[in-house]
């Protein structure tokens, strides 16, 4: 009976071992997704229907946190100098791309973020008032070439409009009169009074505007058509693949994240976007599901940092 004792007390110890190294450490308490934005837009929206998809997969709630600031910059500082635990993640926009180009200096290294996944695409919508006699890419060309020229609004230096404002530019040629507003609601305000003559917004703005007869969609600036808006043809479509941009939010997380956390979070992130829950939240406003590999999300990033770039040299882009 002694001996029977003694094999319990020395096996329990090992028992408590094998437990451990068969636990998970991760994730074992709530992660937060940080949004560089304030709350109701387009990226706020993505991350929080996304958020809610993955908690599902991983077991854990994701809290959003709203830190709007410097274009997305004060979020994305603020996850670039988290620890890299796998509890804090960065929801970016494009300007995690542009603002390094843009801004005169950064207050942390690109190296410093790392790429998770990609979510989902709104893709820029270019669109006229409902009266206006542009039909389409063709109709808005030869209006740019007109001695008056063409008037184009924008939310700001960098913006998606101004991205899309300088390839028409590069494009079709003509004279062109950019018009910068403190938001992409504001230029779309401009456009259905008149007061400007087109303007390129995510599609998450426009598409109540297009379908309350106030907008007429001329193009969407991504390379397929979308769920929402399928008879809004490509920039490609009409002869034009060279204006091509989108509204899109991604994840990353601080340098350093281990490897294993990266891939899980992946794999929660691309589960959730393939749910139809998540899509037909998404979907009927004009942002589209894009689930991918960690790889293709970071392929994906190196060829709009190739393809902008040169547009920002040329145009001369400078913060406001």
């Amino acid at each position: 009976m002694k001996f029977f004792s003694s094999v319990v007390l020395v096996a329990l110890p090992f028992l408590g071992l094998n437990s451990a190294f068969a636990a998970d450490p991760w994730s074992n308490h709530p992660i937060k997704f940080v949004v560089g934005f304030g709350p109701g837009g387009a990226n706020d929206t993505v991350a929080r229907v996304v958020a809610e998809a993955a908690s599902k997969q991983l077991g854990q709630p994701i809290i959003v946190e709203n830190k709007p600031g410097a274009g997305s910059v004060l979020g994305a500082d603020f996850v670039a100098k988290s620890a890299p635990d796998g509890y804090t993640f960065f929801v970016s926009a494009g300007g995690i791309v542009t603002n390094p180009m843009i801004k005169s200096s950064m207050p942390y290294k690109e190296g410093d973020l790392v790429p998770v996944g990609m979510l989902a695409i709104s893709p820029s919508i270019i669109v006229v008032s409902a009266d206006s006699k542009i039909n389409n890419m063709k109709d808005l060309l030869v209006l740019a070439k007109d001695p008056k020229g063409l008037n184009f609004s924008t939310a700001g230096t960098g913006s998606t409009p101004h991205f899309v404002a300088e390839m028409l530019k590069v494009k079709g040629g003509g004279k062109y009169e950019i018009i910068p507003y403190k938001s992409g609601s504001e230029g779309m305000v401009a456009v259905i009074s008149n007061q400007v003559d087109a303007t390129s917004e995510a599609s998450v703005v426009v598409i109540p505007q297009i379908q309350g007869g106030k907008l007429k969609a001329i193009a969407s600036t991504w390379n397929k058509r979308i769920t929402a808006l399928p008879d809004v043809p490509t920039t490609k479509e009409q002869g034009y693949p060279e204006v091509f941009i989108g509204h899109w939010a991604g994840v990353f997380a601080p340098k350093g994240t281990p490897d294993a956390i990266l891939e899980k979070m992946n794999h929660a992130i691309n589960a959730g976007l393939k749910t139809a829950a998540v899509q037909s939240r998404l979907t009927p406003q004009g942002i589209e599901p894009s689930p991918g590999t960690r790889a293709s999300f970071t392929k994906f990033l190196a060829d709009e940092k190739t393809r902008l770039e040169p547009i920002v040299k040329r145009a001369n882009m400078k913060e406001d």
